[in-house]
Formats: C-alpha cells, structure tokens, sequence
C-alpha cells in the first residue's frame, strides 16, 4: 500500500494516474501513490541512487514475468531519481526501432526520451542551453568581461569537455558549432547541429560542415557521447543520468547473428558502468526469467551471464536488493485487492460518496477475483486489465449515474480485442466472462 495519503493528493496528479490506470497504461508519474510491495527496496537503491548523485555508476538489472510490474517499477526508481534531480530516459528495445547491438542507436532514443523535473522530452536543447548559461555565468564571476566572453568560454567548454574530448572530439566540436550557429542568428544550423548531436541520423552535410564534424554516430562513438552527455548534465545542476532499457527479452525473439551482438553490446556496456567511464549513469535493463535463464537470452553468452548471475534460491522474502540482478515477485490476489483499494480511495477523493459504498471493499475483492479468473486465475498479470475494468466501467459509472449499482447492473465481459498477447493467452475464453455476484 501507498504510504502517501490519497486526500494529500494534488488534483492534477490523481487525474493523470487514473487516466492513465483507465487506458490501460502505466502511468508516467505519481507512481510514490500505487507503489505495493515495493518497501523492501527503497533502502537500498536509494543508498544507490545516493551513490551515482555522488559520481558512482550502477548497473542493475530487473527481473520478473509479464504483468510483474516491470515497467511500473523502472518508472517508480526513475520517480525516485528525479526527485535527486536526475535526468531520466526510458528507452524500449526492439528489433526494428531499437536494436541493442547497435549502441548509437539507443543513444539516439535516450536523447529523445530525455527528461529532467523540468522539461519533458526531448530536454536535449533545454539542457545544452542551460550549459552554455552556466559557462557564462562561471566566467562572468571569474572576471570576464562582455568583450572577452565568447574567448572565455571557449576555454571553459575545453576544460570541461578535456576527458570526453580525448574519446570523442566530435561531441566538443558540435557544441561548439551549435553555439557558433546561435551567436550568427543561424537557427536552422543550429538545430541540425543539436540534431546530429543527439545522434540523429541523415543531418545536412552543410551543417555538419559548419560544425566540424563528418559522418553520423557509430556504435563506437555512442560511449563517448554518452560521456559528454553526463558531463553537460552535471553542470547544468543535475547530477547524474537515469537510463531504463525495457523489454530487452524482445532479443531472444531477433535473429540469432544480432541477438549475439546484442548480448555482446550488453555485455560491453556492463564492463564500461563498472570500470567507472560513466560516472554519474544509473542503468537499468528490465527482463523476463526466459531472458535470464534460458538459452536464448543471457546463458547464450557465458561471460554475460557470469555478471548477471545472482542467487534466486532462497525463500524470496530474504532477496538481496543489492545484487546486481532483482527479481519482481508479481501480484497476489491479496495485492491486486490492495492495489484496488487503494485506486478506489484514489478515485474517490472530491467525489461523490457512494462511490466507497457502492465499490467497497469486498466488491473490489470479487472484481480482482473475476478479472482473474477470466486470465486462467493468474492474478500476477491481472494488475493492467483489473485496474482497467475497475476505473472505466465501475467507478466512472457510479461517479455519473446516480442510479448505477456495479452488483445490479455490471457484468464484467473480456474480449480478445482489449487483452495483450500475454493476456490473450491466459484467458480461459473468447466469450463473454459473467461477473457471478
């Protein structure tokens, strides 16, 4: 259960969870308010996430079946990192969109999906104006005048860039260009600057040519970028960078050449967060048992599965929240009621009162019970659908209909057509489900 108290709730925060909850989606913040289960972790990876806004890097991978609450816990830890002022980025592997062997690729969407408590995505330029602010600011207070400014902080931007430069002068060099374009009044050079820089493919070779710089990001240079990514972020006030690659099981599904260069880059991305390239970087890949355990995902790769290997044979209640791999137990039949309940008493609040009397505990029970069963009693993978139900066909009609009683007029139905592939597969029919209350 929550520990945030649902009347303590803004109106803004409680509206985008439950119209979020009511799609069918994870919410993309206000998640403090339906964390269950989740306490055991808090203690350790804040003392991590502490660590990385200290300069550490982590690596941390999260394990558990679909419907677990892989997503909703990634999203949570990134709630809990923007609270330190992180950067965020959510980013979802996939064959087409996403691959993971190629590592230039899945810098381009961290630059897309980044987001700071400030701005949404992409905060790319927010950021990189912020840093040349920040420049000038340092050298004003250091006596620069407004006649030497420019050359002042072009030493600064070299100072600071020193390290990254000596892996990838290109990054320094379109910061550069794209300041250069700004101070010309050149907006378009500008933005195709920054593009190239957020290491988005095809940019006019005009702009590169005026920035210095040739060529689109490869596989190699990701890192680099990354690095001076990190560098500009703790200058401009935020202290480290919170990346999530999600649903990497996808790669068991990908050729068998890629997905070895897949495990391969994951592997090498691993041994540069541990050797302490990335200080400042708090990554996390979310999977499922599968992936980690079976042939087609990291057992196919020997030293990968040595650095993930992590002992899940104990009773789970004694699981070691420091471990390099976590494992999500999933939802009980009693936490999905728990997480109704609390949903409920979300919903309610400013609303009418019959929505506590009409939708009480034990309805909510049945419900949870109902939507289970209709996924062949599999309550670890009912959160989504239950919550889904619950929301837009009881609770948005007793809200409306003054006359509306869920045990009298609601008969739960679930379609082929509203479920998942995961879900789909668990249902115990096509046909219409009755709600026997």
């Amino acid at each position: 259960m929550s520990t945030v108290r649902s009347s303590q709730v803004s109106t803004a925060r409680r509206r985008a969870v439950i119209d979020a909850l009511r799609r069918g989606a994870v919410p993309e913040s206000g998640l403090d308010l339906l964390a269950t289960g989740l306490d055991r972790f808090e203690s350790a990876l804040d003392a991590e996430l502490d660590a990385v806004a200290s300069g550490a890097s982590v690596f941390k991978a999260v394990r558990g079946e679909y419907g677990s609450g892989k997503t909703f816990f990634s999203r949570w830890l990134g709630e809990r990192a923007k609270r330190r002022n992180f950067a965020v980025s959510e980013i979802q592997i996939s064959e087409t969109e996403t691959p993971l062997h190629k590592l230039e690729t899945v810098y381009r969407r961290l630059t897309e999906r980044l987001t700071t408590a400030s701005f949404p995505p992409s905060a790319l330029r927010p950021v990189v104006d912020a840093w040349f602010y920040a420049l000038e600011e340092d050298a004003l207070g250091a006596g620069a005048t407004e006649a030497d400014l420019p050359a002042e902080v072009e030493k600064l931007l070299t100072a600071r860039l020193a390290e990254v430069s000596r892996h990838a002068p290109s990054f320094a060099a379109a910061l550069r260009g794209y300041r250069s374009a700004l101070v010309a009044g050149d907006e378009a050079t500008a933005s195709a600057v920054l593009s190239w820089l957020g290491g988005q493919p095809h940019v006019a070779a005009a702009a590169r040519r005026a920035a210095g710089v040739r060529g689109d990001l490869d596989h190699f240079g990701a890192f680099g970028f990354l690095q001076g990514l990190l560098t500009v972020l703790r200058d401009t006030g935020h202290p480290a960078l919170f990346v999530v690659l999600d649903e990497v099981e996808t790669l068991q599904r990908v050729r068998s050449d890629a997905r070895d260069k897949a495990l391969n880059a994951l592997r090498q991305l691993i041994d540069e967060v541990h050797s302490g390239r990335f200080p400042g970087l708090y990554l996390v890949i979310t999977g499922t048992p599968a992936f980690y355990d079976g042939r087609q995902g990291v057992q196919r790769l020997p030293p990968l599965a040595q650095r993930l290997a992590t002992d899940f044979s104990t009773d789970p209640r004694f699981d070691n929240p420091r471990a390099v791999q976590i494992r999500l137990a999933g939802f009980t039949m009693d936490s999905l009621v728990d997480l109704g309940v609390t949903i409920r008493d979300l919903y309610a609040v400013g609303a009418a009162e019959r929505i506590k009397t009409l939708a009480d505990d034990a309805y909510i029970a049945d419900l949870a019970q109902a939507v289970g069963g209709a996924l062949g009693g599999k309550a670890g993978v009912a959160p989504r659908l239950f919550l889904k139900k619950l929301i837009g066909e009881v609770l948005d009609r007793i809200d409306q209909f003054e006359d509306f009683d869920p045990r009298r007029h609601y008969r739960l139905t679930v379609s082929n057509a509203e479920l998942t592939d995961v879900e789909r597969n668990l249902a115990t029919s096509a046909d219409d489900i009755d709600l026997d209350l």
